[in-house]
């Protein structure tokens, strides 16, 4: 991956008045394995802000990731984009993404161990200035499952925000070590993510005693925040309902950080 088209990539969509825009590579390492993520912030801002740790759909670490990071970031957070397979797996099509989110998801010990030592490698990063009281993670497609069994592992982040995620997880009784607010921003005709698995959420949900929602949107499947999304009734970008997501995602955090 090129850092010079990512940042090309970025100017273009933020435009010339928010070309600010900073993509960095961050190495970091699990058990001896090599793994960069992103570093993605706006630097006319030079003052301490919150944090959000990003995991990305099952492309992985891509410039259209960074893309998307950009549009969370901002100018009030810092993002650290996970890498969840390691430096040396970066899929260029479907069939290698599906390939290496299902060797993750399959486990869901490892998926849980790889977010959380994302965190710690954010949480110890000198690049930019970040307000380590307030941490939240984001994420999309695969990387909102992945936030979800995140904030199931008991991790101490401030809020756990899922972009038309996959629901399910093999123990749903570990809802019950959550620890901080869960909001889930699900497409209602959204394939990729069936009605059984949107039950079966709230029946976890209900069953512990977390501060939880999901805000299903009328008209959107999966992918709606992702403007190269293209497959009409399938994988699709909605951009007034990608709006009311982030827009979502922007009052939860403003209420958990006002309160730290």
């Amino acid at each position: 991956m090129n850092k010079t088209c990512i940042a090309l990539a970025l100017a273009g969509m933020v435009g010339v008045a928010e070309a600010a825009v900073v993509v960095k590579p961050h190495a970091y390492e699990i058990d001896g394995e090599a793994f960069e993520g992103l570093i993605i912030y706006d630097d006319a801002v030079t003052t301490p802000r919150p944090g959000l740790m990003m995991v990305p759909n099952w492309l992985g670490v891509t410039e259209r990731s960074a893309e998307k990071a950009a549009r969370a970031a901002g100018d009030k957070y810092v993002v650290f984009m996970a890498d969840m397979y390691g430096k040396s797996v970066r899929p260029s099509n479907p069939d290698e993404a599906k390939a290496a989110a299902t060797s993750v998801r399959s486990d869901r010990a490892l998926m849980r161990k790889r977010a959380q030592a994302a965190v710690k490698a954010f949480e110890a990063q000198s690049v930019v200035p970040v307000d380590t009281a307030k941490m939240a993670a984001i994420g999309f497609c695969f990387g909102g499952g992945a936030v979800l069994e995140l904030a199931r592992s008991g991790s101490e982040l401030d809020a756990f925000i899922s972009f038309h995620g996959n629901l399910d997880t093999p123990n749903p009784d570990d809802a019950k070590q959550i620890k901080a607010p869960v909001l889930v921003l699900h497409g209602a005709d959204d394939p990729a993510v069936p009605q059984e698995q949107v039950d079966g959420f709230v029946a976890e949900m209900k069953a512990t005693d977390v501060d939880w929602q999901l805000v299903s949107y009328g008209n959107a499947v999966h992918s709606f925040t992702d403007p190269y999304a293209n497959v009409p009734g399938r994988n699709e970008y909605h951009p007034e309902v990608a709006k009311r997501a982030f827009q979502a995602m922007n009052d939860l955090l403003d209420e958990r950080f006002a309160a730290q």
